[in-house]
C-alpha cells in the first residue's frame, strides 16, 4: 500500500510494542515510530500524529459506527472464530503444536480484508494462493518493520537497499501489488454497478 493510501493496518505482536493515543501522539516519539513504521502502515492512524491522526480516528469512528457494518462485522468476525475453533480442535484431537500468535493474526486479516473489501482472504486455511502469498509478506514485512526498533543501521541499510531493508521492499510490493489489485477490483465493481443502474 502507497504511503498516502494506508489506514489502519497493523499488529502488535512478537515484543512489538502496542501503541495507542497516549503514548505515539507526542512530538519526537511519534516522529521516532513514524518514521519506522511509514514504510509499511504509511499515513495510517497507527502512524501519524496531530491532527493527521483525529482526521484518521474521526473516518474511522464514523465509518465503524454504522449499524450495517457492525452488524456484518459480527457475522464476519463470528464466522473466523469457529473456522478459528475448527482449526485449534482438530489439532489438539491430533495432538499437534501450533502457532496460536500466527492463527490469530491470519483470522484478523481474514475478518479485515473481508470487512474492508469484501474478499475472502482465507489465510488459516491457506485456499488462496495469492491470500497465502500476501499473508506471508504482510507477516514478513511486519517482522522486518519491527526489526528497525533494534537495528542501528536499518536507515543506511534502506539507503542502500541491503540486508533485512532489501528484504522488506520485497515484501512490501508483495503486499502493495495485492491491496492495489484488490482496490482496483473494487473501484471497477462500484463503476459497473453504477453504469447498470443508469
Amino acid at each position: 500500500m502507497h504511503e498516502a493510501s494506508r489506514a489502519g493496518v497493523g499488529e502488535n505482536g512478537g515484543g512489538g510494542e502496542k501503541m495507542d493515543h497516549t503514548s505515539s501522539r507526542r512530538g519526537t516519539a511519534g516522529s521516532y515510530n513514524y518514521s519506522i513504521l511509514r514504510d509499511l502502515l504509511g499515513d495510517g492512524i497507527f502512524t501519524v500524529d496531530g491532527d493527521k491522526w483525529r482526521e484518521q480516528r474521526k473516518v474511522s469512528s464514523y465509518e465503524f459506527s454504522t449499524r450495517v457494518l457492525r452488524d456484518f462485522s459480527s457475522i464476519v468476525f463470528r464466522k473466523n472464530v469457529a473456522k478459528l475453533t475448527n482449526i485449534v480442535s482438530e489439532a489438539a484431537n491430533s495432538n499437534q503444536t501450533m502457532d496460536i500468535q500466527d492463527l490469530f493474526m491470519k483470522s484478523t486479516l481474514d475478518s479485515i480484508f473481508r470487512v474492508a473489501f469484501g474478499v475472502e482472504l482465507d489465510s488459516m486455511c491457506g485456499s488462496s494462493e495469492e491470500g497465502a502469498k500476501f499473508s506471508e509478506a504482510f507477516d514478513n514485512a511486519s517482522a522486518m518493520t519491527l526489526w528497525r526498533y533494534v537495528d542501528i543501521f536499518w536507515k543506511m541499510k534502506k539507503a542502500f537497499n541491503v540486508g533485512s531493508e532489501a528484504k522488506l521492499k520485497k515484501n512490501i510490493r508483495v503486499v502493495d501489488d495485492f491491496v492495489y489489485k484488490l482496490i482496483r477490483k473494487k473501484i471497477e465493481e462500484m463503476h459497473k454497478s453504477q453504469n447498470d443502474l443508469l
